[in-house]
């Protein structure tokens, strides 16, 4: 009797500026994607059935994680048991070496769950680093790790004036870069969280002195549209510079059109970090009868 595969969710982290993004791509590109290299990890551990990574949530190229998901499903062959968690973690861990991507956890799941679909929210936050008249005073160790707008300080104040605009359930079509994947994709997003806070720097120490300040613009929402926080990001600061107004940004929600977007003035990717995917325990509880069950929130 061939068993079951079992079902794990995995949540890991990365540095994204080596990678073309998380996403698989083919091998032969200068720049290859994180899940090309979960997937050769997984391989090592010698499933009787090749593993595919199903990840919850997409970054582009130089976008890092703190915390991304993804659920496998792993069948080994006749006699031998499960991984136990910690075994997956591990065995994971030792073949993704020397790449700074780490497995954070695993647990079983239910075959029902899907890491993309049953996720409740995904909170992103952006790192701004203020105080820097030159781009040779960002510290080494966060270089690719935040962005130093030009143009010296912000208006605080102004960006959360102009955060409450964006806050709730809107049509963010002019938020969204459209792309070949995506000119079909439903604008209206819930954005349930704008925080802008002062924040310290990975080495804050070593940083003090200099007069620099870090800042993280804080979103959740269940889903983002595609370079849609990035967007968001880069019209905040325009804001905070005086290139824009409060106001403006009401506006650019209520065009509803890609096209009206600032040029030029969409944030870079190495600020932004995916720092959790929040999921219902009763989601990810293992069901007593897994055939009955119905897919989370694709029925």
């Amino acid at each position: 009797m061939v068993r079951a595969p079992a079902r794990y969710l995995v949540f890991f982290q990365y540095f994204g500026t080596r990678y073309s993004g998380v996403m698989e791509t083919k091998s032969d590109q200068a720049l290859v994607g994180v899940q090309n290299y979960l997937e050769k990890a997984a391989q090592n551990l010698r499933p009787s059935v090749p593993i595919k990574f199903h990840i919850s949530s997409r970054t582009d190229s130089g976008v890092h994680a703190l915390a991304n998901a993804a659920h496998l499903d792993i069948q080994r062959a006749p006699g031998k048991a499960a991984f136990s968690e910690k075994q997956l973690v591990q065995g994971l861990n030792y073949h993704l070496k020397p790449e700074p991507i780490c497995i954070l956890s695993a647990q079983r799941v239910p075959s029902t769950f899907h890491a993309r679909f049953c996720a409740l929210s995904r909170t992103y936050i952006y790192r701004l680093l203020l105080g820097c008249a030159h781009h040779s005073q960002i510290p080494v160790f966060e270089r690719d790790l935040c962005w130093a707008p030009a143009g010296g300080p912000l208006d605080i104040s102004a960006m959360r004036e102009a955060a409450k605009f964006l806050l709730g359930t809107h049509d963010f079509s002019t938020f969204r870069s459209l792309n070949s994947e995506t000119p079909f994709q439903c604008p209206v997003r819930t954005l349930l969280q704008l925080e802008i806070q002062p924040a310290p720097g990975f080495l804050s120490h070593h940083n003090e002195h200099r007069g620099l300040e870090f800042w993280e613009v804080k979103f959740k929402s269940r889903a983002f549209l595609y370079r849609q926080v990035r967007r968001m990001v880069g019209a905040l600061v325009a804001v905070g510079q005086g290139k824009l107004s409060p106001q403006d940004i009401q506006e650019l929600l209520e065009v509803k059109d890609a096209r009206a977007f600032p040029p030029h003035a969409m944030a870079p990717p190495s600020g932004l970090f995916l720092k959790s995917v929040e999921y219902s325990q009763a989601d990810l509880a293992t069901p007593s009868a897994p055939a009955e069950e119905e897919l989370c929130g694709l029925s």
